[in-house]
């Protein structure tokens, strides 16, 4: 049974610092991380060796952005991990106008391992799609719920020793996976690069409590580029609507939700 789910936002992006960038992978919104960030990934694995071996993370999910699995490579390293590719954990868009197309969505594990060899394709296939159309802030709640629930269940089915888990992330999905865990959708919280958020399970009545919510304390910069919903929310989990990429409007959304959901529905019309 997962006893701890450790959350990392991935650390401070490229594109913050200049307009002159480009993404490794190619991919619209795919920005790598500065050297800054990359110290700052460095500096959370040295955290999770600091913790006695019994505590560590023994999983690490990553979101299939670049900047998160960069986040994620030094603690893979680290802790001698492979890094499994959720993207579920993906970053959160708002809504699209309508006819500007559609928001991007990152390459599958196998093609991502040509970056990162520490990404086992094989080890773990995605059990979420994000729509590409974006979510309003219920919407990516209901998203982190079903990701959990989902990822919870398949950790313990099928890796039944490992009891602590390391997701790593994008700052509103970040803030939407406490929310679930914590069982509060209006948690106030903001999530910094790289910042760390703790949930442990109670042994009495298996909820999660909180230890560590988007904390710095092993960062040297302290918390940078700190980030919450109230940014961007207009009202009753309303947020202004984004543009997609141009080009992609003829594309097809799919997969989209729970692959999980689609396997049982596929289980149960061939019985």
């Amino acid at each position: 049974m997962i006893e701890t789910i450790f959350i990392a936002r991935h650390g401070f992006r490229l594109n913050w610092v200049t307009t002159v960038w480009e993404s490794p992978t190619g991919m619209p919104r795919d920005p790598p991380l500065t050297a800054f960030g990359v110290a700052q990934a460095r500096e959370l694995a040295d955290y999770f060796l600091s913790l006695d071996e019994d505590q560590r993370p023994t999983l690490i999910f990553s979101s299939p952005y670049y900047r998160c699995l960069q986040t994620s490579k030094p603690s893979a390293q680290a802790l001698g991990l492979p890094i499994y590719v959720e993207h579920g954990l993906s970053e959160w868009y708002s809504p699209v106008v309508e006819g500007t197309g559609l928001h991007p969505r990152p390459a599958s594990a196998s093609t991502l391992k040509e970056y990162f060899s520490e990404i086992d394709p094989d080890g773990w296939p995605s059990i979420y799609y994000p729509t590409r159309k974006g979510e309003d802030v219920d919407q990516l709640q209901d998203r982190a719920h079903s990701v959990l629930s989902n990822l919870i269940s398949e950790v313990e089915s099928g890796f039944p020793n490992h009891k602590r888990v390391l997701l790593v992330s994008h700052a509103a999905t970040v803030i939407a996976l406490a929310r679930d865990l914590a069982d509060d959708p209006q948690l106030p919280l903001r999530v910094g690069c790289c910042t760390l958020t703790e949930f442990s399970r109670k042994k009495r009545d298996l909820k999660w409590e909180a230890k560590k919510l988007a904390e710095a304390e092993f960062l040297t910069g302290g918390v940078q580029r700190d980030w919450g919903i109230e940014d961007i929310q207009i009202e009753n989990g309303k947020v202004v609507e984004d543009s997609g990429v141009p080009g992609s409007e003829n594309e097809v959304d799919e997969p989209v939700g729970s692959v999980l959901r689609d396997k049982l529905s596929n289980a149960m019309s061939n019985l």
